[in-house]
């Protein structure tokens, strides 16, 4: 798993609700609180499968930020967050550079948009 913001940092994605994020993504994404910190600003990390995201209470606008999450097993991961509650977008492809991507999309209740993809 790797992860790849969309704006400035995978790190300090927008966030309102520090707790309520931190609920959200251990339930529906598994992710895990490895750090937080109240200065300059709440910001919580969390991490999963080594993969680490984090989120601010920053004055961003949520629903203009998220994250392209490169995985393997794709299908699996779709699976998992279905099961967990996570409304998933239909499959797509991304066939924009390099290699071809088989792609879905959840948004997330904070208004995060992130797009999970697999090379083909």
């Amino acid at each position: 798993m790797e992860a790849f913001p969309y704006q400035a940092s995978v790190l300090a994605l927008p966030v309102t609700d520090i707790d309520a994020a931190v609920r959200w993504y251990s339930r529906c994404f598994g992710m895990v609180e490895v750090e937080r910190r109240s200065d300059p600003v709440p910001t919580v990390v969390m991490e999963r499968d080594g993969t680490r995201i984090g989120f601010s209470v920053n004055g961003g606008d949520p629903s203009q930020d998220g994250a392209a999450i490169l995985v393997s097993g794709i299908g699996a991961i779709r699976s998992q967050l279905e099961a967990s509650g996570v409304k998933v977008s239909e499959w797509g492809m991304d066939e924009r550079e390099g290699p071809k991507l088989r792609v879905f999309f959840v948004v997330a209740p904070d208004g995060l948009c992130y797009q999970f993809h697999e090379p083909i």
